[in-house]
């Protein structure tokens, strides 16, 4: 079992950067066992995949609305994922949530796949 807390959420204007980090607590596995990825919600539409990263961090995966301007990284030392997200725009706006699972491949899509939620943060953009 493994515990996710999000923080960096924030209100921002388009156009701007922010850098949202997750930091995974565990007794029972090291955070390097788990596939890693993060997850949106805005108001009245499905959680949707954003991006994902490996076991070791040496491959990532991203949803197209996002390839170019967000990048994944992870620090297995700290049990720390960070999404560096730049050019926000106001459809970026939603909760971001970081999920975690140990089965399977990297890059999973589906919200099924991840076994392990946090409660996520709210990133609000303004145009």
């Amino acid at each position: 079992q493994v515990q996710l807390v999000e923080s960096g959420g924030g209100l921002v204007q388009a156009g701007d950067s922010l850098r949202l980090s997750c930091v995974a607590s565990t007794r029972t596995f090291s955070v390097s066992a788990f596939h890693i990825a993060w997850f949106r919600q805005a108001p009245g539409k499905e959680r949707e995949f954003v991006a994902g990263i490996s076991r070791s961090g040496g491959g990532a995966a991203y949803a197209d609305s996002v390839k170019g301007r967000f990048t994944i990284s992870r620090d297995n030392a700290k049990s720390t994922v960070l999404l560096q997200m730049n050019s926000l725009t106001s459809e970026d706006t939603a909760v971001y949530h970081c999920a975690a699972d140990l089965r399977g491949s990297a890059y999973k899509t589906q919200q099924s796949d991840y076994a392990f939620w946090g409660q996520g943060t709210q990133v609000t953009v303004s145009s």
